[in-house]
């Protein structure tokens, strides 16, 4: 009998705050780097913002002979190809995704969800109450802030704190803070938002053009891909490494540090 994957969505309600980015760069670390088995739902109907990355990618993998290298060099290692994107809405996203468990041969370990912005389209409050774990990314930004705690609450009552379902938490994380360390301003903020209950991971990301960087026509060198792993290079310094050790500790304990 198959066992169960861990669900997870980045979820927010305000936008432009990181949660597609970070679907994509978490289901490639834990996918190409650490050899987990992932699968990802892109609910962001009707655009599919996620599928549409995936089709640029595969067009930039086209033209770009070294990234054509790297890729083989790439599937020689780890033996298995890229991971599969759903395309769905977000009142069948569940069922959608027992069909494909069902009725596909391989193990999946994790899969992310990338839900629409806002708890007002049909299905993402029943598709969040069934997830196993929700991160949201947050930022300074007042309105933003208060927007995205708003939602937090919502969803703290609604699905972590409701019995009926099996979610295990929601946490927060700083995202685009500037500079090396977080400002006294940080520190008012957590204070409120110990106050709603609501814990945060140690691991903040910094504001960085990097988490833009998708494949190109020439070189090696990105960021944001769902066909390749984040660069090395871009990788140092930009706390995604850290942030996804710290999500797997707490998601996956037991197996946290495996690599492939």
């Amino acid at each position: 009998m198959k066992k169960k994957p861990v669900f997870i969505a980045f979820s927010t309600q305000k936008g432009g705050v990181g949660k597609t980015t970070f679907t994509v760069l978490a289901a490639s670390y834990l996918h190409y780097v650490c050899g987990y088995n992932v699968l990802v739902v892109d609910c962001d109907y009707p655009q599919f913002s996620i599928n549409e990355m995936r089709k640029r990618d595969a067009k930039g993998l086209e033209t770009n002979g070294s990234l054509q290298e790297l890729a083989i060099a790439r599937f020689s290692r780890l033996q298995k190809p890229t991971y599969n994107i759903l395309c769905t809405t977000s009142d069948e996203a569940i069922g959608v995704v027992q069909d494909y468990l069902e009725h596909n041969e391989s193990e999946t370990d994790f899969v992310f969800f990338d839900l629409p912005g806002t708890i007002n389209t049909r299905g993402v409050i029943d598709t969040l109450a069934c997830m196993d774990y929700i991160f949201t990314p947050i930022s300074s930004d007042r309105i933003s802030l208060e927007s995205t705690l708003s939602f937090s609450a919502v969803i703290k009552q609604a699905v972590t704190d409701n019995a009926d379902t099996d979610n295990k938490g929601i946490y927060l994380f700083w995202n685009m803070v500037d500079g090396r360390e977080k400002t006294p301003l940080y520190a008012m903020y957590e204070k409120v938002i110990a106050e709603l209950g609501l814990p945060i991971l140690k691991t903040s990301v910094p504001n960085t053009t990097r988490y833009k960087k998708e494949v190109m026509d020439e070189g090696t060198t990105l960021f944001r891909s769902t066909i390749f792993p984040a660069s090395r290079t871009l990788l140092r310094g930009s706390r995604l490494k850290e942030l996804v050790e710290e999500i797997l500790s707490i998601v996956k304990p037991e197996a946290y540090g495996r690599e492939a």
